[in-house]
């Protein structure tokens, strides 16, 4: 059982002596991530952009040959499919997206070729395959449905930060919400800059960050709260250290066998998992990173004391007490 300590429990490491040269540096990243947001734009898949869906079965087979249909949809140039199986295992759903910016005639006229050339590929190759049905995706409602995701994620992160404050003080849910917008930021940054598809495997890879990244802050914070009434004279800089180490070791051990799966998925996963498991990814990175670096120093700029949780008494109240022998 030693050789799976990672941290030891003695572990007294100064982390919010360099509090400002990260934040200095986390505000920059998010600065620049906005900014390649607004300037390079999110590689808008399928779901928010439109295109079309067409369903198939590979009757004769066991499995579908995703591998080959991804080379011979692409050799055909309308593009990049997008190929995930569904339901059985001889069953893929393909995704291609249409062009912005042409009227409804030329957009339907491209679709109908697209269409007609990927189903005459798959069924020249590809004797057995049935074709289950085409539906079309309009940009409109794809447009509605990103509006739709980027409302979730905000609604996702101030119910977060209402619940800490809640449970804790304001201050609590303040750090909370700025180490959320750090990582979503950092996450959608990543995106404009590597342009990687972002789609709603994305939105909901998204949302297990905020999870992630939540579960890390409470846990620190929920720390914090018990050396709060523990250490009463502490100094806070000392106090947020001691929390930020004792829970060092659970943070370490979750995030590196999270890490172990995911990594393991990006590279030997499909294709299709990739942007989603890269998502994750780095999200439990800036995560963890967010959580000692982000939501804990900022309690202090917050002035949250001892005194949040246990007031301290009064001259008058401390007299009161000895007159009646309690002290």
């Amino acid at each position: 059982m030693r050789l799976l300590k990672l941290v030891p429990d003695d572990t007294n490491i100064k982390f919010l002596r360099w509090r400002l040269p990260f934040y200095i540096v986390s505000l920059i990243l998010m600065a620049a991530s906005w900014g390649a947001v607004l300037t390079n734009g999110l590689n808008l898949g399928v779901d928010f952009v439109g295109g079309q869906m067409i369903r198939a079965t590979f009757v004769e087979s066991t499995e579908a040959p995703v591998a080959d249909l991804r080379d011979d949809i692409a050799g055909l140039g309308y593009g990049a499919p997008i190929i995930q199986r569904f339901g059985q295992p001889n069953e893929v759903s393909i995704r291609m997206r249409l062009p912005e910016g042409q009227d409804a005639a030329q957009v339907k006229d491209l679709a109908d070729r697209m269409t007609n050339a990927i189903v005459g590929e798959m069924e020249a190759k590809h004797p057995g395959v049935r074709i289950d049905g085409v539906d079309s995706v309009s940009g409109k409602v794809s447009s509605e449905l990103f509006e739709t995701g980027m409302l979730a994620l905000l609604a996702a992160m101030v119910a977060i930060a209402i619940y800490i404050w809640v449970r804790f003080e304001w201050q609590f849910g303040v750090g909370a919400l700025f180490a959320l917008v750090h990582d979503v930021s950092l996450t959608l940054g990543l995106f404009a800059l590597t342009q990687m598809e972002f789609d709603l495997n994305i939105v909901a890879a998204i949302l297990a960050i905020i999870g992630y990244s939540l579960n890390d802050t409470i846990v620190v914070y929920d720390r914090v709260r018990e050396n709060l009434k523990k250490y009463r004279k502490m100094p806070m800089e000392e106090l947020l250290d001691l929390s930020v180490n004792e829970t060092l070791p659970r943070t370490i051990m979750t995030s590196l066998t999270t890490l172990m799966v995911l990594v393991a998925l990006m590279f030997v996963g499909p294709a299709t998992t990739f942007g989603f498991a890269a998502a994750i990814a780095f999200g439990i990175f800036v995560g963890t990173y967010s959580s000692i670096y982000m939501a804990a120093p900022i309690l202090i700029w917050l002035k949250v004391t001892s005194d949040s949780f246990v007031p301290r008494e009064s001259a008058t109240d401390k007299q009161e007490k000895i007159a009646r022998g309690e002290v």
